[in-house]
């Protein structure tokens, strides 16, 4: 067991759209990831996944609405459900994924991150 220092976990990296890893429980990771701009449209046939915003306003969009997730907020994406994460200023999010989750589901894009790092 340690303390996790959050804000101390996101100084530690500059990049956007590459979410790091903070810790594993149950078979879940939780990892941190700076965002800007726009993501690629994607979804996960077998998982739901959740964004929590940590600092900043994130827009998703969906096939049929748009939806605004303000800092403080959270979010939980219905596995099979499309997606693109748009964030018009850099946001600070944190996701709980099953550990081995593809980034992008499917989709192979020049923003799929094969192995993420630790930190």
């Amino acid at each position: 067991m340690k303390v996790i220092n959050i804000a101390d976990k996101f100084s530690c990296f500059q990049d956007h759209w590459s979410p790091k890893i903070i810790g594993e429980m149950n078979g879940q990771e939780i990892k941190l990831a700076k965002i800007k701009g726009e993501f690629v449209w994607h979804d996960y046939k077998e998982e739901d996944e959740l964004f929590i915003v940590v600092k900043g306003t994130l827009k998703i969009e969906f096939r049929d609405r748009t939806l605004e997730i303000n800092e403080g907020e959270m979010v939980i994406v219905p596995k099979g459900v499309e997606h693109k994460p748009i964030a018009e200023e850099e946001v600070f999010i944190m996701l709980i994924e099953p550990k081995g989750i593809k980034h992008t589901g499917d989709v192979k894009h020049d923003l799929t991150v094969e192995k993420y790092d630790k930190l």
